[in-house]
Protein backbone atom coordinates (compact mmCIF):
# COMPACT_ATOMS: atom_id res chain seq x y z
CA UNK A 1 0.00 0.00 0.00
CA UNK A 2 1.25 3.38 -1.06
CA UNK A 3 -1.62 6.09 0.63
CA UNK A 4 0.30 9.16 0.17
CA UNK A 5 0.96 8.51 -3.82
CA UNK A 6 5.00 9.29 -3.73
CA UNK A 7 7.74 7.39 -4.41
CA UNK A 8 11.39 8.34 -3.03
CA UNK A 9 13.86 10.34 -5.25
CA UNK A 10 15.71 7.25 -6.41
CA UNK A 11 12.63 5.59 -7.26
CA UNK A 12 11.09 8.65 -9.35
CA UNK A 13 14.56 8.82 -11.17
CA UNK A 14 14.44 4.96 -11.70
CA UNK A 15 10.95 5.62 -13.56
CA UNK A 16 11.43 8.57 -14.89
CA UNK A 17 14.50 7.78 -16.72
CA UNK A 18 12.53 4.44 -17.80
CA UNK A 19 9.67 6.34 -19.93
CA UNK A 20 12.33 8.76 -21.17
CA UNK A 21 14.55 6.10 -22.70
CA UNK A 22 11.61 4.31 -24.21
CA UNK A 23 10.24 7.31 -25.80
CA UNK A 24 13.25 7.64 -26.96
CA UNK A 25 13.72 4.35 -28.43
CA UNK A 26 10.30 4.84 -29.90
CA UNK A 27 11.63 8.46 -31.60
CA UNK A 28 14.93 7.01 -33.21
CA UNK A 29 13.77 3.85 -34.39
CA UNK A 30 10.50 5.45 -35.81
CA UNK A 31 10.73 5.32 -39.74
CA UNK A 32 11.86 1.56 -38.65
CA UNK A 33 8.54 0.29 -37.64
CA UNK A 34 4.88 0.05 -39.18
CA UNK A 35 3.32 2.87 -38.92
CA UNK A 36 0.90 1.40 -36.75
CA UNK A 37 -1.96 -0.87 -36.13
CA UNK A 38 -5.49 -1.38 -35.21
CA UNK A 39 -6.16 -4.17 -31.99
CA UNK A 40 -9.05 -6.40 -32.78
CA UNK A 41 -11.80 -4.87 -30.56
CA UNK A 42 -12.88 -8.30 -29.09
CA UNK A 43 -9.65 -9.10 -27.80
CA UNK A 44 -8.42 -6.33 -26.29
CA UNK A 45 -11.80 -4.84 -24.75
CA UNK A 46 -11.90 -8.04 -23.43
CA UNK A 47 -8.57 -7.87 -22.12
CA UNK A 48 -9.72 -4.41 -20.50
CA UNK A 49 -12.73 -4.95 -18.58
CA UNK A 50 -11.38 -5.75 -15.15
CA UNK A 51 -12.34 -4.18 -11.66
CA UNK A 52 -9.89 -1.74 -10.37
CA UNK A 53 -6.73 -3.28 -8.54
CA UNK A 54 -6.74 -3.37 -4.79
CA UNK A 55 -2.78 -3.52 -4.62
CA UNK A 56 -0.37 -2.03 -6.54
CA UNK A 57 1.50 -3.68 -9.41
CA UNK A 58 4.85 -2.70 -10.52
CA UNK A 59 5.64 0.52 -12.16
CA UNK A 60 8.46 -1.30 -14.77
CA UNK A 61 6.05 -4.50 -15.46
CA UNK A 62 3.61 -2.31 -16.23
CA UNK A 63 4.89 0.37 -18.65
CA UNK A 64 6.19 -3.10 -20.33
CA UNK A 65 2.28 -3.71 -21.14
CA UNK A 66 1.17 -0.09 -21.95
CA UNK A 67 4.53 -0.74 -24.76
CA UNK A 68 3.54 -3.84 -25.92
CA UNK A 69 -1.05 -3.98 -25.49
CA UNK A 70 -1.17 -0.01 -26.03
CA UNK A 71 0.87 1.79 -27.57
CA UNK A 72 1.65 -0.70 -30.18
CA UNK A 73 -1.54 -0.73 -31.04
CA UNK A 74 -2.10 2.82 -32.04
CA UNK A 75 -1.55 4.84 -35.14
CA UNK A 76 1.59 6.42 -34.81
CA UNK A 77 0.44 10.39 -36.53
CA UNK A 78 4.11 11.22 -36.19
CA UNK A 79 5.81 7.88 -38.26
CA UNK A 80 7.51 9.92 -41.20
CA UNK A 81 5.30 7.57 -43.25
CA UNK A 82 2.15 8.64 -41.72
CA UNK A 83 0.52 10.72 -44.47
CA UNK A 84 -3.23 10.61 -43.51
CA UNK A 85 -6.12 12.81 -42.20
CA UNK A 86 -3.85 16.07 -40.84
CA UNK A 87 -0.12 13.92 -39.56
CA UNK A 88 0.79 14.96 -35.90
CA UNK A 89 4.51 15.05 -36.44
CA UNK A 90 5.39 16.90 -33.05
CA UNK A 91 8.66 17.21 -31.50
CA UNK A 92 10.64 15.95 -28.53
CA UNK A 93 11.27 19.36 -26.97
CA UNK A 94 7.58 19.49 -27.29
CA UNK A 95 7.44 16.35 -24.93
CA UNK A 96 9.26 17.47 -22.71
CA UNK A 97 7.60 20.47 -22.20
CA UNK A 98 4.49 18.46 -21.74
CA UNK A 99 6.49 16.22 -18.57
CA UNK A 100 7.38 19.60 -17.15
CA UNK A 101 3.58 20.96 -17.30
CA UNK A 102 2.33 17.75 -16.10
CA UNK A 103 5.18 17.21 -13.09
CA UNK A 104 4.56 20.45 -12.10
CA UNK A 105 0.38 20.48 -12.60
CA UNK A 106 0.85 23.84 -13.77
CA UNK A 107 -2.75 25.91 -13.46
CA UNK A 108 -3.38 27.81 -16.17
CA UNK A 109 -6.82 29.40 -15.59
CA UNK A 110 -5.83 32.79 -13.25
CA UNK A 111 -3.07 34.52 -13.37
CA UNK A 112 -2.96 34.18 -9.59
CA UNK A 113 -3.05 30.67 -10.33
CA UNK A 114 0.39 30.76 -12.70
CA UNK A 115 1.44 33.87 -13.95
CA UNK A 116 4.69 32.81 -15.21
CA UNK A 117 2.49 30.42 -17.24
CA UNK A 118 0.28 33.96 -18.09
CA UNK A 119 3.60 35.27 -19.21
CA UNK A 120 4.30 32.93 -21.88
CA UNK A 121 1.17 32.44 -23.20
CA UNK A 122 1.23 36.07 -23.71
CA UNK A 123 4.33 36.17 -25.64
CA UNK A 124 3.13 33.02 -27.75
CA UNK A 125 -0.42 34.56 -28.72
CA UNK A 126 1.29 37.87 -29.76
CA UNK A 127 4.09 35.91 -31.52
CA UNK A 128 0.97 33.97 -33.69
CA UNK A 129 -0.93 37.33 -33.82
CA UNK A 130 2.20 38.97 -35.21
CA UNK A 131 2.95 36.40 -37.72
CA UNK A 132 -0.70 35.80 -38.94
CA UNK A 133 -1.06 39.58 -39.19
CA UNK A 134 -3.69 40.66 -36.65
CA UNK A 135 -3.29 44.25 -35.13
CA UNK A 136 -2.39 44.86 -31.71
CA UNK A 137 -5.73 45.41 -30.79
CA UNK A 138 -5.95 41.22 -31.10
CA UNK A 139 -6.26 38.37 -28.23
CA UNK A 140 -6.44 35.22 -28.16
CA UNK A 141 -5.82 31.77 -26.10
CA UNK A 142 -4.57 28.44 -26.07
CA UNK A 143 -7.04 25.34 -26.54
CA UNK A 144 -7.07 21.91 -27.03
CA UNK A 145 -7.39 22.26 -30.55
CA UNK A 146 -9.66 23.16 -33.63
CA UNK A 147 -13.12 22.41 -32.37
CA UNK A 148 -12.76 24.03 -29.49
CA UNK A 149 -11.01 26.99 -31.32
CA UNK A 150 -14.21 27.24 -34.03
CA UNK A 151 -16.48 26.56 -30.95
CA UNK A 152 -14.52 29.80 -28.53
CA UNK A 153 -14.80 32.16 -31.66
CA UNK A 154 -18.07 31.23 -32.96
CA UNK A 155 -19.09 31.80 -29.66
CA UNK A 156 -17.45 35.76 -29.31
CA UNK A 157 -19.24 36.05 -33.01
CA UNK A 158 -22.81 34.97 -31.20
CA UNK A 159 -22.45 37.50 -28.26
CA UNK A 160 -20.83 40.57 -30.26
CA UNK A 161 -23.50 40.11 -33.09
CA UNK A 162 -26.53 38.88 -31.19
CA UNK A 163 -26.50 39.22 -27.95
CA UNK A 164 -28.97 37.00 -26.40
CA UNK A 165 -31.29 36.95 -29.36
CA UNK A 166 -30.78 34.17 -31.68
CA UNK A 167 -33.69 33.67 -33.52
CA UNK A 168 -33.44 33.34 -37.31
CA UNK A 169 -29.43 34.31 -37.15
CA UNK A 170 -28.25 32.60 -40.57
CA UNK A 171 -24.56 31.51 -40.64
CA UNK A 172 -22.39 30.58 -43.83
CA UNK A 173 -20.16 28.38 -45.02
CA UNK A 174 -18.91 25.88 -47.85
CA UNK A 175 -19.38 21.85 -48.13
CA UNK A 176 -15.86 21.79 -47.57
CA UNK A 177 -15.68 23.50 -43.81
CA UNK A 178 -14.62 20.83 -41.10
CA UNK A 179 -17.42 18.61 -39.34
CA UNK A 180 -16.61 19.92 -36.18
CA UNK A 181 -18.13 23.24 -37.21
CA UNK A 182 -21.04 21.68 -37.61
CA UNK A 183 -20.82 20.51 -33.80
CA UNK A 184 -19.62 23.50 -32.65
CA UNK A 185 -22.50 25.23 -33.96
CA UNK A 186 -25.31 22.75 -32.69
CA UNK A 187 -23.44 22.97 -28.93
CA UNK A 188 -23.84 26.71 -29.65
CA UNK A 189 -27.83 26.15 -30.08
CA UNK A 190 -27.95 26.46 -33.63
CA UNK A 191 -30.71 24.49 -35.60
CA UNK A 192 -29.52 23.23 -39.22
CA UNK A 193 -32.18 25.50 -40.62
CA UNK A 194 -30.15 28.30 -39.65
CA UNK A 195 -26.94 26.75 -41.25
CA UNK A 196 -26.17 27.69 -44.41
CA UNK A 197 -23.59 25.02 -46.04
CA UNK A 198 -23.01 25.88 -49.72
CA UNK A 199 -21.54 24.37 -52.45
CA UNK A 200 -18.23 25.06 -53.16
CA UNK A 201 -16.75 25.69 -56.93
CA UNK A 202 -14.73 23.44 -59.17
CA UNK A 203 -11.41 23.92 -56.66
CA UNK A 204 -13.49 22.96 -53.51
CA UNK A 205 -13.21 27.28 -52.65
CA UNK A 206 -15.94 28.93 -51.50
CA UNK A 207 -17.95 30.81 -54.10
CA UNK A 208 -18.21 34.50 -53.10
CA UNK A 209 -20.92 35.07 -55.57
CA UNK A 210 -23.19 31.88 -53.90
CA UNK A 211 -22.31 33.45 -50.37
CA UNK A 212 -23.81 36.93 -51.86
CA UNK A 213 -26.90 35.08 -53.65
CA UNK A 214 -27.59 33.53 -50.49
CA UNK A 215 -27.09 36.20 -47.87
CA UNK A 216 -29.59 38.55 -50.12
CA UNK A 217 -31.97 35.30 -50.45
CA UNK A 218 -32.10 35.62 -46.58
CA UNK A 219 -32.27 39.35 -46.09
CA UNK A 220 -35.20 39.02 -48.20
CA UNK A 221 -37.68 36.76 -46.01
CA UNK A 222 -36.46 38.64 -42.83
CA UNK A 223 -33.72 36.11 -41.77
CA UNK A 224 -30.49 37.77 -39.80
CA UNK A 225 -27.74 36.62 -41.65
CA UNK A 226 -24.31 37.49 -39.27
CA UNK A 227 -21.29 35.12 -39.50
CA UNK A 228 -19.56 33.68 -42.72
CA UNK A 229 -16.88 30.72 -41.84
CA UNK A 230 -14.09 30.48 -44.66
CA UNK A 231 -11.32 28.07 -45.03
CA UNK A 232 -7.41 29.12 -44.81
CA UNK A 233 -6.11 25.19 -46.56
CA UNK A 234 -9.74 22.63 -45.95
CA UNK A 235 -8.99 19.17 -44.55
CA UNK A 236 -10.09 17.31 -47.76
CA UNK A 237 -7.69 19.74 -50.59
CA UNK A 238 -5.96 21.92 -48.62
CA UNK A 239 -8.02 24.38 -50.26
CA UNK A 240 -8.17 28.27 -49.57
CA UNK A 241 -10.90 30.21 -50.03
CA UNK A 242 -11.42 33.53 -51.66
CA UNK A 243 -10.15 35.19 -48.08
CA UNK A 244 -9.61 39.25 -48.99
CA UNK A 245 -12.41 39.10 -51.33
CA UNK A 246 -14.50 37.41 -48.62
CA UNK A 247 -13.16 39.46 -45.79
CA UNK A 248 -14.23 43.06 -48.15
CA UNK A 249 -17.85 41.81 -48.57
CA UNK A 250 -18.61 41.03 -45.15
CA UNK A 251 -17.12 44.15 -43.90
CA UNK A 252 -19.46 45.98 -45.95
CA UNK A 253 -22.18 43.84 -44.99
CA UNK A 254 -21.75 43.96 -41.42
CA UNK A 255 -21.27 40.44 -41.10
CA UNK A 256 -18.58 38.67 -38.73
CA UNK A 257 -16.04 36.68 -40.86
CA UNK A 258 -14.64 33.58 -39.16
CA UNK A 259 -11.79 31.82 -40.72
CA UNK A 260 -10.71 28.37 -39.41
CA UNK A 261 -7.00 27.81 -40.12
CA UNK A 262 -6.76 25.02 -37.72
CA UNK A 263 -4.73 23.16 -41.05
CA UNK A 264 -3.50 25.70 -43.25
CA UNK A 265 -2.79 28.58 -41.15
CA UNK A 266 0.42 28.48 -39.77
CA UNK A 267 1.86 27.82 -43.62
CA UNK A 268 1.74 32.30 -43.36
CA UNK A 269 5.28 32.10 -41.28
CA UNK A 270 6.73 30.90 -44.93
CA UNK A 271 6.46 32.74 -47.97
CA UNK A 272 4.67 30.85 -50.22
CA UNK A 273 2.18 30.22 -47.07
CA UNK A 274 1.77 33.46 -46.40
CA UNK A 275 1.00 34.37 -50.47
CA UNK A 276 -1.67 31.90 -50.59
CA UNK A 277 -3.18 32.90 -47.24
CA UNK A 278 -3.36 36.53 -48.44
CA UNK A 279 -6.51 38.29 -46.67
CA UNK A 280 -5.85 35.99 -43.08
CA UNK A 281 -5.10 39.08 -41.49
CA UNK A 282 -8.85 40.19 -42.25
CA UNK A 283 -10.65 38.07 -40.11
CA UNK A 284 -12.48 38.91 -37.16
CA UNK A 285 -11.53 35.73 -35.90
CA UNK A 286 -9.27 32.68 -36.69
CA UNK A 287 -8.76 29.18 -34.99
CA UNK A 288 -5.09 27.22 -35.82
CA UNK A 289 -3.51 24.01 -34.58
CA UNK A 290 -0.19 24.05 -33.42
CA UNK A 291 -0.35 20.45 -33.14
CA UNK A 292 -0.69 20.20 -36.47
CA UNK A 293 1.50 22.13 -39.37
CA UNK A 294 4.10 24.00 -36.03
CA UNK A 295 5.14 20.74 -35.17
CA UNK A 296 3.72 20.36 -31.75
CA UNK A 297 2.67 17.20 -29.38
CA UNK A 298 -1.18 17.08 -28.88
CA UNK A 299 -3.13 19.01 -27.10
CA UNK A 300 -2.64 22.35 -28.81
CA UNK A 301 -5.08 24.75 -30.45
CA UNK A 302 -5.35 28.58 -30.60
CA UNK A 303 -7.49 30.87 -31.13
CA UNK A 304 -7.31 34.81 -32.38
CA UNK A 305 -10.16 37.06 -32.15
CA UNK A 306 -9.45 40.63 -33.77
CA UNK A 307 -10.29 42.67 -30.63
CA UNK A 308 -9.27 40.82 -27.65
CA UNK A 309 -11.91 42.80 -24.95
CA UNK A 310 -14.44 40.34 -26.87
CA UNK A 311 -13.46 37.67 -25.09
CA UNK A 312 -13.81 38.27 -21.96
CA UNK A 313 -16.92 40.11 -23.01
CA UNK A 314 -18.52 36.95 -23.87
CA UNK A 315 -17.17 34.67 -21.51
CA UNK A 316 -16.13 36.86 -18.05
CA UNK A 317 -18.29 34.82 -15.23
CA UNK A 318 -17.24 36.87 -11.46
CA UNK A 319 -18.30 34.06 -8.75
CA UNK A 320 -17.84 34.81 -4.93
CA UNK A 321 -15.04 32.30 -4.73
CA UNK A 322 -12.77 34.13 -7.91
CA UNK A 323 -12.55 37.34 -6.14
CA UNK A 324 -8.81 36.97 -4.80
CA UNK A 325 -7.86 36.02 -8.31
CA UNK A 326 -9.55 39.19 -10.11
CA UNK A 327 -8.35 41.80 -7.86
CA UNK A 328 -5.84 43.86 -9.80
CA UNK A 329 -6.54 44.88 -12.94
CA UNK A 330 -3.04 44.52 -15.22
CA UNK A 331 -3.99 41.08 -14.10
CA UNK A 332 -4.92 38.81 -16.85
CA UNK A 333 -6.73 35.59 -16.06
CA UNK A 334 -7.31 33.28 -19.35
CA UNK A 335 -10.22 31.71 -17.48
CA UNK A 336 -12.09 35.03 -18.35
CA UNK A 337 -11.45 34.56 -22.10
CA UNK A 338 -12.63 31.21 -22.75
CA UNK A 339 -14.75 28.08 -21.97
CA UNK A 340 -12.24 26.56 -19.00
CA UNK A 341 -11.50 27.75 -15.67
CA UNK A 342 -9.09 24.39 -15.20
CA UNK A 343 -6.85 24.63 -18.07
CA UNK A 344 -3.28 23.55 -18.73
CA UNK A 345 -0.26 25.18 -19.40
CA UNK A 346 -0.63 24.46 -23.51
CA UNK A 347 1.82 27.41 -24.60
CA UNK A 348 4.67 26.23 -23.02
CA UNK A 349 5.67 23.75 -25.63
CA UNK A 350 5.31 26.10 -28.54
CA UNK A 351 6.89 28.88 -26.79
CA UNK A 352 9.47 26.41 -25.71
CA UNK A 353 9.81 25.08 -29.26
CA UNK A 354 10.25 27.99 -30.67
CA UNK A 355 12.77 29.48 -28.28
CA UNK A 356 14.99 26.37 -29.08
CA UNK A 357 14.99 25.34 -32.71
CA UNK A 358 14.14 28.91 -33.81
CA UNK A 359 11.24 30.06 -36.39
CA UNK A 360 13.49 29.67 -39.16
CA UNK A 361 13.63 25.92 -38.88
CA UNK A 362 9.91 26.10 -38.56
CA UNK A 363 9.71 27.91 -41.70
CA UNK A 364 11.53 25.54 -43.16
CA UNK A 365 9.84 22.83 -42.23
CA UNK A 366 6.63 24.11 -43.18
CA UNK A 367 8.58 24.55 -46.95
CA UNK A 368 8.93 21.11 -46.79
CA UNK A 369 5.70 20.15 -46.59
CA UNK A 370 5.00 22.16 -49.61
CA UNK A 371 7.73 20.16 -51.17
CA UNK A 372 6.47 16.74 -50.57
CA UNK A 373 3.72 17.20 -52.30
CA UNK A 374 4.58 18.44 -55.26
CA UNK A 375 6.86 14.94 -54.97
CA UNK A 376 3.90 13.16 -54.70
CA UNK A 377 2.10 14.56 -57.53
CA UNK A 378 5.50 14.57 -59.91
CA UNK A 379 5.45 10.99 -59.20
CA UNK A 380 1.49 10.41 -59.63
CA UNK A 381 2.05 11.66 -63.34
CA UNK A 382 4.89 9.45 -63.88
CA UNK A 383 2.07 6.60 -63.01
CA UNK A 384 -0.22 5.47 -65.30
CA UNK A 385 -3.61 4.18 -64.48
CA UNK A 386 -3.97 6.84 -61.69
CA UNK A 387 -5.57 10.16 -62.14
CA UNK A 388 -5.04 13.25 -59.96
CA UNK A 389 -8.44 14.62 -58.91
CA UNK A 390 -7.32 17.95 -56.38
CA UNK A 391 -3.66 19.04 -57.35
CA UNK A 392 -0.84 19.44 -54.63
CA UNK A 393 -2.03 22.14 -52.62
CA UNK A 394 -1.08 23.72 -49.11
CA UNK A 395 0.59 19.88 -48.46
CA UNK A 396 -2.84 18.25 -49.68
CA UNK A 397 -3.40 15.71 -52.61
CA UNK A 398 -5.94 13.95 -54.10
CA UNK A 399 -6.18 11.21 -56.50
CA UNK A 400 -7.53 7.73 -57.40
CA UNK A 401 -6.93 4.57 -59.65
CA UNK A 402 -9.11 5.14 -63.17
CA UNK A 403 -10.45 1.55 -63.05
CA UNK A 404 -11.56 1.60 -59.43
CA UNK A 405 -14.61 2.50 -58.46
CA UNK A 406 -15.55 3.96 -54.19
CA UNK A 407 -15.61 -0.09 -52.88
CA UNK A 408 -12.62 -0.23 -54.74
CA UNK A 409 -10.30 2.50 -53.15
CA UNK A 410 -11.80 1.74 -49.85
CA UNK A 411 -10.31 -1.73 -50.12
CA UNK A 412 -7.18 -0.34 -51.15
CA UNK A 413 -7.06 1.49 -47.92
CA UNK A 414 -6.67 -1.82 -45.52
CA UNK A 415 -4.53 -3.16 -47.87
CA UNK A 416 -2.51 -0.07 -47.30
CA UNK A 417 -3.13 -0.37 -43.70
CA UNK A 418 -2.08 -4.07 -43.98
CA UNK A 419 1.19 -3.27 -45.61
CA UNK A 420 2.33 -1.46 -43.02
CA UNK A 421 4.74 0.74 -44.72
CA UNK A 422 2.86 3.73 -44.87
CA UNK A 423 -0.64 5.11 -43.98
CA UNK A 424 -3.01 6.84 -46.73
CA UNK A 425 -6.59 7.17 -46.34
CA UNK A 426 -9.47 7.98 -48.77
CA UNK A 427 -11.70 10.90 -48.66
CA UNK A 428 -15.07 11.88 -50.66
CA UNK A 429 -14.99 14.70 -53.49
CA UNK A 430 -17.82 15.44 -55.86
CA UNK A 431 -19.53 12.34 -55.13
CA UNK A 432 -16.15 9.91 -55.55
CA UNK A 433 -14.06 8.26 -53.43
CA UNK A 434 -10.07 8.47 -53.55
CA UNK A 435 -7.05 8.52 -52.13
CA UNK A 436 -5.55 11.67 -50.09
CA UNK A 437 -2.38 12.01 -49.07
CA UNK A 438 -0.90 14.93 -46.38
CA UNK A 439 2.71 14.78 -46.43
CA UNK A 440 3.68 17.59 -43.84
CA UNK A 441 6.13 15.75 -41.31
CA UNK A 442 9.72 18.03 -42.29
CA UNK A 443 11.13 14.22 -41.45
CA UNK A 444 9.74 12.01 -44.62
CA UNK A 445 12.32 11.58 -46.96
CA UNK A 446 12.08 11.84 -50.59
CA UNK A 447 12.36 8.13 -51.18
CA UNK A 448 9.55 6.91 -48.57
CA UNK A 449 7.05 8.99 -50.81
CA UNK A 450 8.34 7.25 -53.89
CA UNK A 451 8.19 3.80 -52.23
CA UNK A 452 5.40 4.30 -50.56
CA UNK A 453 3.18 5.21 -54.18
CA UNK A 454 5.29 2.43 -55.62
CA UNK A 455 3.28 0.11 -53.38
CA UNK A 456 0.03 2.11 -53.40
CA UNK A 457 0.05 1.32 -57.31
CA UNK A 458 1.45 -2.73 -56.48
CA UNK A 459 -1.72 -2.77 -54.14
CA UNK A 460 -4.27 -1.52 -56.47
CA UNK A 461 -2.81 -3.53 -59.81
CA UNK A 462 -2.53 -6.67 -57.90
CA UNK A 463 -4.60 -9.56 -59.02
Amino acid sequence: MNPTLEFSPEQMREYGYRVIDQIVRHLSALGEQSVGAKANPTEILARYHNPPPEEGADFPALLEQIEIEVLQNTLHVNHPRFFAYVPGPGNFIGAMADALVSGYNVFAGTWIGGSGAAAIELETIDWMRSLCGFPETAGGLFVSGGTMANLTALAVARHAKLGEDMQDAMVYFSDQTHSSVEKDLRVLGFPRRQLRKLPSDGEFRLRLDTLRSEVEADLTVGKRPFCVIANAGTTNTGAVDPLADIAEYCRAEGLWLHIDGAYGAAAVICDRGKSLLAGLELADSLSLDPHKWLFQPFECGCVLVRDKAQLRNAFQVLPEYLKDAHGVSSELNFTDHGIQLTRSFQALKLWLSLKTFGLGSFRKAVERGFELVELVESELQKMPGWEIVSKAQMGVICFRFRQGDDAFHLSLVQKILADGYALVTSTNLNGRTMLRMCPINPRTTDEEIVETLRRVDRLATAP
